[in-house]
């Protein structure tokens, strides 16, 4: 049994292989952890365009600066907005 297909203006014989998307990637923002001049660990929160959107306190160590930066990610997708 075969199978024809009339390709009309409206109408075309579905793909067995679809073309793969070329939607360009998200651009996503990025941190940026660095040491100030007092010798602390900070880091900054920087939006996909390069302009910073968050910073933080200063930490003595840079596992406590990269725990803050885990925690950030961790709450920030589920954190509601509170109008003060």
């Amino acid at each position: 049994m075969s199978i024809v297909y009339k390709e009309t203006l409206y109408s075309r014989p579905p793909s067995v292989h679809p073309k793969p998307s070329k939607k360009t990637p998200a651009k996503t923002g990025k941190f940026e952890l660095y040491k100030d001049k007092a010798g602390e660990y900070r880091f900054r929160l920087k939006a996909s365009n390069g302009e910073v959107i968050a910073t933080s306190e200063g930490y003595r160590t840079k596992k406590a600066c990269m725990n803050g930066i885990e925690s950030v990610i961790r709450n920030a997708a589920n954190g509601k907005i509170v109008e003060l």
